[in-house]
């Protein structure tokens, strides 16, 4: 079988890694929502399996109205996911290093893979040994804050535009330290340019597109697209109609105006994908669930080369994390 390419009923499949979804959170608000076959859900083990998606980023998200964070929502949604994904799914959990660096070999091969995040690290309550916890329990990335303040930053929608405070320096120090790595798609511009500072290992954007292109405030500016690729960073483009046009009707040319912006500005080998799938309420034109990647890749074809475009649906984001993630610890 050759990893790069499926062909199914006359249709091309690559391997696709998506660097964000919401189900977790859904799940988690809905006890009745099942990953197999419920269509409430964008992201299900069926649409995975028809889009190709080898490896989904599934992020734990805590909503505002479940009132203050608390580190028992974070638990509840990793259990979803060992549960109610990973088990009933049939996906492989990604933690380290060395199954990445064979990834691109087996993501059509089988069950597929599943990786955690925590996006927001209000729930941690500013407690280091609960950030051990969750990397203990799988979690690889942190996206410090959500839109707004929290102990750690500020959001990307906190007028005042603050950094980090002592403590979130002091949870930066251990993901270094640690390996979790960390995703500034919801960080304040402050924030941004102090973590790009601080960290010892590349930034992702895990889910933004570009502000020069369309000017939602959790879109990067030039400056910060530039700063992720001089870090050898990834940028994952969104499927999140707002973040992509101004305009109410969104297909999926329009991301074509934000994958040409980025590879302008040197990204070509720094672009993946983050759908944001579950986390939106309406959805680009043919692209409302991850079944509509192959699709996708045919447009994408029309445009880019083959090399190009197999490397922002997994190539980019393999590489990230087979130089990226920690090593699994050595047997003795």
């Amino acid at each position: 079988m050759n990893p790069g390419k499926l062909q199914e009923q006359g249709q091309i499949h690559f391997p696709v890694v998506d660097f964000h979804c919401d189900a977790l959170s859904k799940m988690a608000e809905e006890p009745s929502i099942h990953f197999k076959g419920d269509h409430r859900l964008d992201v299900t083990g069926e649409r995975l399996l028809e889009g190709g998606v080898g490896l989904q980023c599934f992020a734990i998200y805590l909503s505002q109205k479940w009132g203050k964070p608390r580190f028992e929502q974070v638990l509840r949604q990793i259990e979803k996911f060992r549960g109610g994904v990973a088990n009933t799914g049939g996906l492989r959990p990604l933690r380290w290093r060395e199954e990445a660096a064979g990834l691109a070999g087996v993501l059509n091969d089988g069950p597929g893979w599943g990786m955690l995040s925590l996006e927001g690290a209000d729930g941690l309550e500013g407690n280091l040994f609960y950030a051990e916890l969750i990397f203990e329990l799988g979690v690889r990335f942190l996206g410090l804050t959500w839109n707004y303040a929290n102990w750690a930053a500020d959001g990307v929608l906190e007028k005042r535009n603050g950094g980090f405070t002592e403590k979130g320096r002091e949870l930066v120090e251990w993901c270094n330290g640690s390996g979790m790595l960390l995703d500034v798609s919801h960080l304040s511009e402050a924030g941004f340019w102090e973590l790009a500072e601080l960290s010892k290992r590349p930034i992702i954007a895990s889910h933004s597109n570009a502000r020069s292109i369309c000017a939602h405030p959790r879109n990067l500016t030039d400056d910060q697209i530039r700063a992720v690729i001089g870090m050898d960073g990834r940028m994952g483009l969104t499927f999140v109609p707002w973040f992509v046009t101004d305009r109410k009707e969104v297909v999926p040319e329009d991301l074509l105006r934000h994958i040409e912006h980025v590879c302008t500005l040197g990204g070509e080998k720094h672009l993946m994908f983050g759908s944001d799938f579950d986390g939106i309420d309406s959805w680009i034109k043919g692209l409302e669930h991850p079944g509509h990647y192959p699709s996708f890749a045919e447009l994408l074809l029309r445009h880019y080369s083959e090399e190009s475009v197999k490397g922002w649906l997994h190539g980019n984001a393999v590489i990230y994390l087979a130089s990226n993630l920690p090593s699994a610890p050595k047997v003795e």
